[in-house]
């Protein structure tokens, strides 16, 4: 989770009690109050109870809450809990950042200055600190540390500062006055009379909005495929099915020149529901696996979607889902031919499209020669840098975290390579050192990158010039650009430009040498997606 976004899910934070009645009910009335965090607390947690995790752990994914786990790293891991808070005595934070990956949340207990010195900060994301007032609600906990001592604390770590240790709603701003980021609870909820009441009491302090309903995870397959259906595009439809979704089969429409692709989106690998909403998830993926028809120079005609979701998505996210998806289809006039629902540990895409080549031309990578040059469609490099961007939690470059939220099937720009004969052509998903690889090795070359400052977007100059960094090296293994990389001669291109005024030169075709790419270029590593976001 980004920093302030983690900042601000930290500011109404709320731990399971144990000791009082009913965990699941404590968590519901929590965030039916306004609470933006969840922590589970059971000590003496058996494999007995790892339902009721789940059940808290389902309940807060369909609203949005982030739930961690008190000790238990490998009931963290286990649950795919959204990280851990430890303890002093528990494992290191850098084991748990080890075993729960990047993208955790890892929090830690830090009372004192002695305990501070000996902490390792450099894997947490936050710490609680306290007892701030007297508390009954944990017998072991340590000596009361005051206002002063909070306001001590978060004066010594850049890390946002939840403090905890008995703070009802009356005490709730002199923590904040003090540089406490969130405040935790625990029996101003779980042992009032009126839990959901003493929530509410507790969100309105914090400035936390109350949730009015409670959203309740999808449980409805069949209402799920009529809305899949519904948000299929109804404008090709009848010029490409025969028989659309409904039956266990799609009859399409006999095709001359088919053209197929696939492609996968995964959680954590592909997109992350806290950079991006579940419309632009779903708009997305529809167009990167369009982006290979484009390649091809094909006409979109029909899209198949097969969409495993975990048991803790919300209903209105999967419809949020559809309607990204939806939207995608009747953008790039595709039908839906069908697809399958399926429940799994994380949400994702899998998606089989098929359009109609043209006859006259079908691009391949292996047609460049050696004395063409090589030409990308538009400016590169954005994505990768819009990623740079949402990672590091930073808005002051739209235009970037917009071109990886957002990429274009660029079939504007195949109709025009088309028309002009270009037999050499792919989409640049791998980065731009990456493709241009694909491209040397099929046709027996090699390739040397040439990447003109003056051609740089100037939205990623600013990025880069505000981080210190080359923008030729977001050009060359930026991936996700979905931009279209060709092959042509000079005078070729020349014809081109005029209808295709975004393009850009990057390199030339050379005979082949030792290596497929030449040059600096040759060090750059493709984009890889495999290693997650």
């Amino acid at each position: 989770m980004h920093p302030e976004p983690l900042r601000q899910a930290l500011r109404f934070y709320f731990i399971t009690d144990d000791a009082a009645p009913d965990p699941l009910d404590q968590v519901g009335c929590a965030i039916a109050g306004g609470a933006t965090f969840i922590q589970f607390r059971q000590k003496n947690f058996a494999a007995a109870d790892f339902s009721l995790a789940r059940a808290i752990l389902t309940l807060c994914r369909a609203n949005r809450v982030p739930l961690v786990v008190n000790d238990h790293l490998l009931l963290a891991k286990a649950l795919g809990a959204d990280g851990v808070h430890l303890g002093q005595d528990d494992e290191r934070p850098a084991v748990a950042r080890e075993v729960l990956g990047g993208q955790a949340i890892v929090g830690i207990s830090v009372s004192t200055p002695d305990e501070l010195a000996r902490t390792d900060l450099a894997s947490c994301d936050y710490i609680g600190t306290g007892p701030v007032f007297a508390t009954g609600t944990k017998t072991d906990a340590k000596a009361v540390i005051g206002l002063e001592g909070l306001r001590q604390m978060a004066a010594r770590v850049s890390l946002p500062v939840v403090a905890i240790g008995g703070i009802g709603p009356g005490r709730v701003k002199d923590c904040f006055d003090h540089g406490a980021a969130g405040v935790a609870v625990i029996s101003t909820i779980s042992r009032a009379a009126d839990r959901l009441a003493a929530a509410r009491d507790l969100g309105a302090a914090c400035s936390a909005a109350p949730r009015q309903t409670l959203a309740s995870p999808w449980n409805d397959e069949f209402g799920l495929i009529r809305r899949i259906v519904a948000a299929g595009s109804r404008g090709r439809a009848a010029d490409v099915l025969i028989d659309g979704p409904g039956d266990d089969t799609c009859r399409l429409r006999p095709l001359s020149r088919p053209v197929v692709t696939t492609d996968c989106h995964r959680e954590g690998v592909h997109f992350r529901r806290d950079w991006q909403t579940l419309q632009e998830v779903g708009f997305k993926a529809v167009a990167v696996t369009l982006s290979d028809l484009a390649a091809a120079y094909a006409r979109p005609g029909a899209l198949f979607v097969n969409l495993t979701m975990p048991p803790d998505l919300a209903e209105t996210d999967a419809v949020a889902l559809y309607e990204g998806i939806g939207a995608a289809l009747d953008f790039y006039d595709t039908a839906l031919g069908g697809g399958n629902v399926s429940l799994g540990r994380e949400l994702a895409l899998d998606l089989f499209a098929v359009g109609q080549g043209r006859a006259d031309i079908m691009p391949t990578r292996r047609a460049a020669m050696v004395g063409d040059h090589l030409y990308a469609s538009g400016p590169l490099g954005l994505a990768r840098a819009g990623l740079h961007c949402l990672k590091a939690g930073d808005g002051r470059f739209p235009e970037l975290t917009a071109a990886f939220k957002r990429p274009r099937a660029r079939f504007d720009a195949a109709v025009v390579l088309a028309d002009a004969g270009i037999a050499c052509a792919m989409d640049i998903s791998d980065g731009l050192a990456g493709d241009a690889r694909h491209i040397a090795e099929a046709s027996n070359l090699s390739i040397a990158l040439e990447i003109d400052p003056e051609q740089i977007h100037p939205a990623l100059m600013r990025f880069c010039e505000a981080r210190q960094m080359d923008p030729s090296a977001f050009v060359l293994a930026g991936g996700e650009d979905y931009e279209l990389l060709f092959a042509c001669s000079p005078e070729t291109f020349a014809g081109i430009a005029a209808r295709l005024p975004g393009a850009v030169e990057v390199g030339r075709c050379l005979p082949r040498a030792e290596a497929p790419l030449v040059g600096p270029a040759a060090r750059i590593a493709s984009f890889q997606h495999g290693s997650g976001l």
